[in-house]
């Protein structure tokens, strides 16, 4: 269980709530479920709550020559008031978070992966007063089957440099979200003139499009034939055929 407390910016010259925001868990997997549950403790005066926002925010970057990263919310849940919280009064709230299938990854195989971040983030309105408090780290990892075919990417000798997360659409993505994740691989020596591959995994229940950057036809692969030995081998005639290895 994840706990994060953070106490608002004092209110009325007085002591100030208290928030806490504890997650039934801190490590998921897309297509699973999150609960958040925060829990405020009223200080030594009575306030007005304006509004409770809980956040699942994702670390995206920018397009262009000077490529900014920032967080993004993509799933928001507002409680909003106003609401009296009396001094000393508890008060809670859960938020149900469902990750869809196409859930930016933060690691795979047990490791991190650079560049990728989430966590759930509690914002307090008070007073006409904003408060963000602790952000609570959320660590995706990937699927049994995306793991399968990042592992046999590595397999094949890609090398995983970096990870980014894009607002639009992807050309030609069966993508069904306003973002799409790329992993960042550089080609193995052995493709001349090729430096990195973009990869994009879109996911869907019991199947898997491997797009290998924009301009590559993708490979779809189903859940169950990624248990498949072959699959490294699948994946690298794929990718020979796309780009002459």
């Amino acid at each position: 269980m994840a706990v994060s407390r953070f106490l608002k910016m004092v209110a009325n010259g007085l002591n100030p709530p208290e928030v806490t925001t504890e997650l039934d868990r801190s490590r998921v997997r897309p297509g699973e479920r999150m609960t958040a549950r925060v829990m405020l403790e009223g200080g030594a005066a009575e306030v007005v709550l304006q509004q409770l926002t809980v956040e699942l925010v994702v670390r995206f970057e920018t397009d262009g020559e000077h490529e900014v990263r920032y967080l993004r919310p993509i799933t928001v849940h507002t409680f909003q008031g106003p609401r009296t919280l009396a001094a000393g009064e508890k008060y809670e709230k859960e938020a149900v978070f469902e990750l869809p299938w196409e859930m930016p990854l933060t690691h795979s195989g047990g490791r991190a992966l650079t560049g990728a971040y989430s966590a759930v983030r509690t914002e307090l309105t008070i007073d006409d007063a904003v408060d963000r408090g602790d952000l609570d780290v959320v660590e995706v990892h990937a699927l049994p089957e995306q793991e399968a075919v990042l592992k046999a990417m590595t397999d094949i000798g890609f090398r995983h440099l970096d990870t980014e997360v894009k607002l639009g659409r992807s050309k030609g993505s069966r993508q069904t979200l306003g973002w799409w994740q790329e992993i960042e691989l550089k080609f193995p020596s052995w493709y001349r003139g090729k430096d990195d591959l973009e990869l994009h995994l879109v996911t869907r229940d019991g199947e898997i499009d491997v797009r290998p950057g924009s301009y590559a036809e993708q490979l779809t692969v189903t859940f169950d034939s990624t248990r498949d030995a072959a699959l490294a081998a699948r994946l690298d005639a794929h990718l020979r055929a796309q780009f002459g290895g």
